[in-house]
């Protein structure tokens, strides 16, 4: 019964923490992101409106299912649910870190949320980064989406075999060799794993460098506040736990 209180308490840990990743990550992306896919759809509807003077007709094109107005109401709903399924998997993992691992609960939270950002965002970012509505061609969207399903895998058997070096070093008397051991073990898998995949790229010679580059920023920062703030509220709120524990074991022994 305790260790399903237990993993209870840290379900809902994790479920407030990832709300509160979601609702910020939300804010990041309204106020970095927004413009760039704004000037993004901009531009994609002066290539259709020049299409259109060629002999198509701008008025025979369907309308959006969803209004853009209605897809920045929806970006905060979008964002809440992500962290708030981030954050039940976070709660997870954590409950069975905890039986592998000595390593404190906050502490444990923080090296989570690193190695979940390095796995889900870094590794698919640094070889299929993100691309503005008006990259990309339509027909090879199954075909990306499968590779970045690929590039996530990759990105979590490298994060795996970095915990499986750190763990087999730990004992060793040099500290050099308990970080090299990890870091080059994550290296090698993603080495591997870059080569391996084939390259995309669907960004024509005429889109801005500039808005191309600060979109895919923008994106970056987006999943690195949601990760951050998740592995810091969770940190926190574990912390906060386990203080009030310890008030509660005092008072009970007076």
């Amino acid at each position: 019964m305790p260790l399903v209180d237990n993993f209870t308490k840290l379900l809902i840990r994790g479920l407030l923490a990832g709300l509160i990743a979601g609702i910020l990550a939300g804010g990041v992306a309204f106020v970095l992101g927004e413009p760039h896919v704004n000037a993004a759809i901009a531009i994609e509807e002066a290539d259709s409106a020049a299409d259109g003077s060629a002999g198509h007709t701008h008025g025979d094109e369907e309308a959006p299912l969803v209004s853009r107005d209605g897809q920045r109401g929806g970006l905060f709903l979008a964002t809440s649910l992500a962290g708030l399924a981030l954050g039940a998997i976070f709660a997870v993992v954590a409950h069975y870190g905890r039986r592998i691992t000595t390593m404190s609960g906050p502490l444990l939270a923080i090296i989570i949320a690193v190695g979940g950002w390095l796995a889900i965002e870094a590794v698919p970012f640094f070889k299929y980064p993100a691309n503005p509505p008006a990259v990309g061609d339509p027909d090879t969207i199954n075909q990306r989406t499968l590779l970045w399903l690929a590039a996530v895998i990759l990105g979590l058997l490298a994060v795996t075999a970095a915990a499986a070096a750190a763990k087999a070093v730990a004992g060793h008397e040099f500290l050099s060799v308990r970080i090299a051991a990890p870091v080059a073990a994550f290296l090698v898998i993603v080495a591997i794993g870059y080569i391996s995949l084939p390259g995309v790229n669907e960004v024509g010679s005429d889109f801005p460098a500039t808005l191309l580059w600060e979109f895919r920023l923008s994106s970056l920062a987006t999943q690195a506040t949601l990760w951050l703030v998740l592995g810091l509220a969770f940190a926190f709120l574990t912390d906060r736990a386990t203080k009030n524990s310890e008030i509660a074991r005092k008072f009970a022994v007076r």
